[in-house]
């Protein structure tokens, strides 16, 4: 039995080891360390997390999926039981963590417009590019002021526009982000004429995308919601059955710890293929 319980928390902890530290698909197979925490440092910084390194995320897994596995076998007098919910409380900080950052995404593309609008109207107004996004730190909207005022004090503090700029991407984290700093880039480095059509055309753009991923998402909202009730309901009733002595004995066997595993893998298989149906696809950072 313990060799048991200790397949299944070495499994849940490799789990979310590989889910923090794996590579982003998108990133350079470089193989430094750097890129192996980019996917989770991007995660944290999209989710308004910019203090929390990817370690403290991986430590704070830990932490719970130990406490969670104390409480449960304190309750439940099983370590298999405790073991299942030592991996599930494991997953959440990294699971919040990531709901998070959809959630601020979908808010700040909604102000994305708001921003390419104003920095339309101060190129209009002959303001340099550097002061054209150091305004948006006092006139931009407020979730993105911070970066922006952050902009300005690198600015200031080197005058050299490209490793601000470079800064400024790092700290947003979002793809827009990164055409509009690319296209500053290349205006300020070649010139142009066309910055003010490029930023009315991209402002359209966006509008449009917004409103048809809203549309989507309501429609789809009800669906969603329903599959993550049917994949935690399992859990749930196993918390209940944990303060009843017949129903942890079972599950103390061999038999229950195999019934505990593939349910498990059942669960994860199920709520993974639901993400992927149903998840609208999202734009990648190609311009880091």
């Amino acid at each position: 039995m313990g060799v048991v319980v200790g397949l299944l928390l070495g499994t849940g902890l490799f789990l979310v080891w590989w889910a923090c530290w794996a590579p982003d698909p998108g990133a350079d197979r470089s193989g430094g360390p750097g890129r192996r925490r980019g996917g989770l440092r991007e995660s944290l910084l999209q989710a308004g997390f910019t203090a929390v390194t990817p370690r403290a995320l991986v430590v704070t897994s830990v932490a719970a999926g130990a406490t969670a596995f104390l409480l449960a076998v304190g309750v439940s007098r099983s370590p298999t039981v405790g073991g299942c919910f030592a991996v599930l409380a494991s997953w959440g900080p990294v699971a919040y963590v990531r709901a998070r950052a959809r959630r601020r995404r979908a808010v700040l593309r909604d102000l994305w417009p708001e921003v390419v609008d104003n920095l339309t109207s101060a190129v209009r107004a002959g303001l340099s590019l550097p002061e054209a996004l150091t305004q948006l730190g006092e006139r931009g909207p407020e979730p993105l002021r911070a970066p922006f005022v952050a902009f300005g004090r690198d600015y200031r503090a080197t005058g050299r526009f490209g490793e601000s700029l470079d800064a400024l991407k790092a700290r947003l984290a979002d793809p827009v982000a990164d055409r509009i700093c690319e296209a500053l880039r290349v205006t300020r480095e070649v010139g142009g004429s066309d910055l003010g059509r490029l930023l009315r055309s991209l402002s359209a753009f966006l509008r449009e995308d917004a409103r048809t991923r809203g549309e989507l998402q309501a429609r789809q909202t009800w669906t969603v919601n329903g599959a993550r009730l049917a994949v935690a309901a399992p859990w749930l009733v196993l918390a209940m059955l944990s303060t009843q002595p017949q129903a942890v004995a079972a599950y103390d066997t061999g038999t229950g710890a195999l019934v505990l595993a593939v349910g498990g893998g059942v669960c994860l298989a199920a709520y993974r293929l639901m993400l992927w149906l149903g998840r609208l696809p999202d734009d990648e950072r190609v311009l880091r």
